[in-house]
C-alpha cells in the first residue's frame, strides 16, 4: 500500500527516510550509553530536588539487583503505580536491566481497575507510591503478588524529603491509613546493591511493555511493546527533532515532564527521548495545580521541549499569571493525546513565539507515528508527516485504500507497532489488515504530500438522518465562540434521526445562552451537525493525561 510514499519527498533536510537498530541488542543500550557518557550531568529534577545520571545509574542498578533477588522467572511483569516522581524513573529503568516487563499503572486508578490490570498482566510484583496504597489495600487478599514495594513523596529527597513526607501526611492528608505486608522503596535499593546485579541477555525481540490502551474501542487492552518497538520510536523522534536543534545553542536539553510518565506519550517522547538526549527531565508532579505549574516554569525559563495536551495548553493560556512565564529557550511545543484545537494553538503562539507541532499516536504504535516538523512555522491543523520507517494507508470499511482527499481509517505498518494484545489474539487479529498494517480506529485524511489530517475517533462518528457528523470538527467551531471556555460532542439516540448532536459546554462567560449558542451554530454549521441539545457544565470528565472522556459524557443522562 501506498507504495509511493509521498511524505518523503517533504522531509526536512537531514532527516533518514528509515531508522537503524542494528547498533543496538535492546532498549537498555541507549541509556545505559547516557550513564557512561553523561554521569555528571542532572537527569532530572523533582520538587526541587536533581538527581545526576550517576545517581539514576546507581539507583536504577540498585534496584534491578533487588529483582534478581526475588527469582522471578524471565519477562515477569513489575507494575509500576506512580505519579511524575524519580522513583518512577528508578523503577522501570532498573526492571527493563533486569529483564523484566514493566506494566505501568495510572495511580489515579480505582481498586477495581488495578485489580483488573494486576490479573490481567499477571503481575508479580507492584511498586506503588504509599498515596495510593489504600487502593491496593481494598484489593489486597485477592492478588497473587509475590512483593509489594511502597515509597513515599520524598524518600529519595534526604531532609527535604522528611519535610515533604510530614505535610502530605499530617496537614494535606495525602496518604489514607493502609496496612499490608511491604517493604519500602530504599530498602530495596539497599538490599539491591548488596546484590551482585548480573546484566541479562536481553534481545530486541523480548518484551519491554505491557502498556494499557484507555478502553476507548473496548475493555482496555495490554499492548506488548517489544524493545525494539520503544528503541525505534525514540529513535524515530529523535532524528525528527535534529533538524529543529542543530542550529540551537543548547549545551544539554531541557524537558519539561507535565504529562503522567506512566501514559505513553510522555514515557517515549519525554523520559526516554530525554535520557537518550542526556537531557534534564523537569518532573511535574501536579500539572492540574496550574497557580503551582505556572510557578515552576518561572523557575525554569530554560525549558527547550514543552509536550502536552489540548486541555493542558488551554488551562495555561487563560491564566493570567501565565503572562509572567518567559521561555525565550522554547525550541518545540508538542501537542499530542488529543485534537489541539487552533484557537488554543494560536493563543500559545503568540503568548510563547513558539507554534504548537501537533503530532499523532497511540499506545499500540510505542506511541509516536506521525508529526509534524518542529521547523513548522505556525499551526496547521494537521498530525503531519508519517515518521521515518512508518507506512501510512488509509482504508475504507472494506479494507480499500481510498484517493487522497477522501476520509478512511488510519492504518499502520512500523517498526515501533506493537506485537499484539496480551493474550487476547482475537482481538490482534481484528485490529490487524491481512498485509500486517494496524488499524488505529481513527478516520483520516491524506493530502497529496503525505500530510495527515484527524477527522475523529471512528467509534465517536455520530450518524444523523444519514449524514456523518464528526466530533472533532463541532469542537473546534465551538470552542471559537466567545464564552465558551471547554466543550464536548457526542451523540444521543434520537427516534426519528436516529442519532443528534449533544454539546457540553464549560463556560468562559456566565452570560452566556443557550440561545446564543444556538444562533452561533446556526451561523457556523450546516443543519444537521448543529447541536440539539445544549448542555452547560462545570466541568468536563478527563483521563490522567488530560484527554476529554466522551464516554463518560455518555453515561450522562441528558433531559
Amino acid at each position: 500500500m501506498n507504495s509511493e510514499k509521498p511524505w518523503l519527498k517533504h522531509y526536512p533536510e537531514g532527516v533518514p527516510h528509515d531508522i537503524d537498530l542494528k547498533k543496538y541488542s535492546s532498549l537498555v543500550d541507549i541509556f545505559e550509553e547516557s550513564f557512561r557518557r553523561y554521569p555528571n550531568r542532572h537527569a532530572l529534577e523533582t520538587m526541587g530536588k536533581p538527581l545526576t545520571y550517576r545517581e539514576l545509574d546507581q539507583m536504577s542498578r540498585n534496584f534491578a539487583g533487588y529483582l534478581q533477588t526475588l527469582e522471578l522467572e524471565p519477562g515477569s511483569r513489575v507494575a509500576i503505580m506512580f505519579p511524575n516522581v524519580a522513583e518512577y524513573l528508578v523503577a522501570m529503568l532498573g526492571t527493563l536491566r533486569a529483564g523484566l516487563v514493566v506494566v505501568n499503572i495510572n495511580p489515579l486508578y480505582t481498586s477495581r481497575e488495578l485489580e483488573y490490570q494486576l490479573k490481567d498482566s499477571g503481575a508479580s510484583v507492584l511498586v506503588i507510591l504509599d498515596n495510593f496504597c489504600h487502593t491496593y489495600q481494598q484489593i489486597e487478599s485477592q492478588g497473587a503478588l509475590k512483593k509489594v514495594i511502597v515509597s513515599s513523596l520524598g524518600e529519595l529527597l534526604s531532609l527535604k524529603g522528611l519535610f515533604i513526607n510530614f505535610v502530605a501526611r499530617k496537614f494535606k492528608k495525602l496518604v489514607p491509613a493502609w496496612n499490608f505486608p511491604c517493604i519500602k522503596f530504599k530498602e530495596s535499593l539497599n538490599l539491591g546493591r548488596e546484590h551482585a546485579f548480573v546484566r541479562p541477555n536481553i534481545g530486541l525481540n523480548d518484551l519491554a511493555f505491557l502498556q494499557y490502551t484507555g478502553g476507548t474501542t473496548g475493555v482496555s487492552k495490554g499492548a506488548m511493546l517489544l524493545h525494539k518497538n520503544i528503541l525505534a520510536n525514540v529513535l524515530q523522534i529523535e532524528s525528527w527533532l535534529e533538524p529543529g536543534l542543530k542550529h540551537a545553542k543548547v549545551e544539554q536539553l531541557v524537558i519539561l515532564c507535565a504529562l503522567p510518565l506512566t501514559h505513553i506519550f510522555a514515557l517515549t517522547a519525554c523520559a526516554l527521548l530525554g535520557i537518550r538526549k542526556g537531557g534534564l527531565l523537569i518532573l511535574v508532579l501536579n500539572p492540574k495545580d496550574i497557580a503551582g505549574f505556572i510557578k515552576l516554569l518561572i523557575r525554569h525559563p530554560n525549558i527547550n521541549i514543552f509536550p502536552a495536551v489540548n486541555t493542558l495548553f488551554h488551562a495555561l493560556i487563560h491564566r493570567p499569571d501565565f503572562l509572567r512565564v518567559k521561555l525565550p529557550n522554547l525550541l518545540v511545543t508538542i501537542g499530542g493525546g488529543m485534537a489541539v484545537q487552533k484557537k488554543t494553538a494560536d493563543l500559545w503562539q503568540k503568548l510563547t513565539g513558539v507554534p504548537i507541532a501537533q503530532g499523532y499516536g497511540l499506545s499500540e504504535t510505542s506511541p509516536v507515528v506521525c508529526v509534524n516538523t518542529p521547523l513548522v512555522e505556525g499551526f496547521n491543523g494537521t498530525i503531519g508527516l508519517p515518521m521515518p520507517g512508518t507506512d501510512i494507508a488509509i482504508l475504507d470499511d472494506d479494507g480499500i485504500e481510498v484517493a487522497n482527499g477522501s476520509p478512511g481509517e488510519i492504518c499502520i505498518k512500523g517498526p515501533q507497532v506493537m506485537a499484539g494484545y496480551w493474550n487476547q489474539v482475537e482481538e490482534t487479529k481484528r485490529f490487524t489488515t491481512t498485509d500486517g498494517f494496524f488499524k488505529s480506529g481513527d478516520i483520516g485524511i491524506m493530502d497529496d504530500d503525505g500530510y495527515i489530517t484527524i477527522v475523529d475517533r471512528k467509534k465517536d462518528m455520530i450518524v444523523v438522518a444519514g449524514f456523518k457528523v464528526f466530533p472533532n470538527e463541532i469542537e473546534d467551531v465551538l470552542s471559537r465562540m466567545i464564552g465558551v471556555r471547554e466543550c464536548a460532542v457526542i451523540g444521543t439516540p434520537h427516534r426519528k434521526l436516529g442519532e443528534v448532536v449533544s454539546a457540553y459546554i464549560v463556560k468562559e462567560s456566565e452570560d452566556l445562552s443557550e440561545e446564543q449558542v444556538v444562533l452561533y451554530c446556526k451561523e457556523q454549521m450546516t443543519s444537521y451537525k448543529r447541536p440539539r441539545k445544549i448542555i452547560f457544565v462545570q466541568d468536563l470528565p478527563k483521563s490522567n493525561v488530560g484527554k476529554i472522556l466522551r464516554r463518560e459524557l455518555r453515561a450522562l443522562k441528558v433531559e
